[in-house]
């Protein structure tokens, strides 16, 4: 029997020979290829602005610093994400607050932001669980409605320029997404997308933060800061300082170091390429789930509808009934059929580090009941059609 694991990355002979060609080239770090592929992402989202980094992680992070976040700030975010969603509120210095989700949703729930704002809240972080995008625009409105409130720090230029609450959207799994017409990267002022190797699209580790022009704010200079903060706070990047005789450069900050080699974006060029057809595929699995688990009264996240589709990213199953622990049988007896599963996810105030910092999964019901009978299928571009229904066929048997 034929192992079927969660999520392996698709990578063809087409990645292969541009990582190759790349190799031979001569320059592998930060260069030509990290260009193409910002602008393929910039263009693809309909953001205005693209960078990229060596992890989600860091281009979220590096956007709250940007905002100029830091001690006596306050950010809020889900307690149904993943640790990096929260940990760069942390590495900061702001304080972190969570929210909920929504009953019934893996979506953070928006009503319940009002009372979570505070005049130190600098941003909000909703996250876009499974390639679904949640509601941006209503968020947008909360903010809006919270302006009066607003105190910017002294020293952000960004923050004066904007004059509310920052909307910085946790889109890992988002890339394709669409609501109301709108692609994940246009709605939110900043959006931050992953390309790490279980991701839709892959550069083995990466990620990319994207935004749009922001009145006020010279966009060639933050563009420029963006990339200046995540390699050191060096005002000239090794391809420009390997020119003849072009070694002066300065340091305006003892900054970062989180910026994407070539031969990585190398793998992302030739995985945009093919992306559309990419995310149709992982449609036609979902219909194929959905034909046989919906008829059993299990309750999948939806993926599209009037007027939102997601990036397909993964298939998260409620099995009602079912409890933490007869969830995590049904895994054991999974994997003993060679089906690799998944949880998306455990929330935050369940985690050693969160609970050190105060947080209660009492206070975050709606967050546990996701949880406690949530089971994710394997949801990738590799399954064969005969992989897909053997999948579901046996957690029809199962349960």
């Amino acid at each position: 029997m034929r192992e079927i694991p969660f999520s392996p990355p698709d990578i063809t002979d087409e990645e292969i020979n541009e990582v190759v060609r790349v190799l031979r080239s001569g320059w592998i770090t930060t260069g030509a290829e990290v260009r193409t592929l910002e602008k393929m992402v910039r263009e693809y989202s309909g953001a205005d602005r693209a960078v990229c980094f060596n992890s989600c992680t860091a281009a979220t992070e590096m956007a709250l610093r940007m905002l100029g976040i830091g001690a006596g700030d306050e950010v809020i975010t889900t307690a149904y994400t993943y640790t990096a969603t929260a940990a760069v509120v942390c590495h900061t210095g702001a304080r972190l607050v969570l929210a909920d989700v929504a009953p019934n949703s893996f979506l953070i729930d928006c009503d319940s932001l009002d009372g979570l704002i505070t005049e130190r809240t600098k941003a909000i972080i909703p996250v876009n669980v499974g390639g679904r995008i949640c509601d941006q625009e209503k968020i947008l409105d909360i903010i809006e409605s919270k302006r009066g409130i607003f105190k910017p720090n002294p020293e952000s230029r960004l923050q004066a320029a904007m004059g509310r609450i920052a909307l910085v959207c946790d889109s890992a799994h988002g890339l394709g997404a669409t609501r109301g017409g709108m692609r994940s990267g246009q709605l939110a002022d900043f959006t931050a997308f992953s390309f790490h190797a279980v991701k839709n699209m892959t550069t083995a580790e990466g990620g990319a933060i994207t935004w749009k022009n922001i009145d006020g704010i010279d966009n060639d200079e933050l563009e420029r800061l963006f990339r200046t903060y995540s390699l050191h706070g060096q005002t000239k990047d090794a391809f420009s300082k390997m020119k003849l005789g072009a070694w002066e450069y300065d340091i305006i900050a003892p900054a970062y170091k989180c910026n994407m080699p070539d031969v990585l974006a190398a793998i992302g060029v030739k995985q945009m390429e093919r992306y559309d057809k990419m995310l149709e595929r992982r449609h036609e699995i979902i219909r194929m789930y959905n034909d046989v688990l919906l008829p059993l009264g299990l309750e999948p996240m939806a993926h599209s509808g009037e007027d939102f589709r997601s990036s397909g990213h993964l298939y998260l199953l409620r099995i009602p009934g079912y409890d933490v622990e007869r969830r995590n049988s049904l895994i054991e007896k999974l994997a003993q059929r060679k089906i690799s599963t998944n949880v998306h996810y455990k929330p935050l105030p369940l985690l050693t580090a969160y609970k050190n910092l105060g947080f209660d999964i009492k206070d975050f019901p709606n967050s546990y009941a996701q949880y406690e009978n949530e089971i994710t299928l394997p949801l990738h571009t590799l399954l064969s059609d005969e992989d897909v229904m053997r999948v579901a066929r046996s957690v029809k048997e199962l349960i």
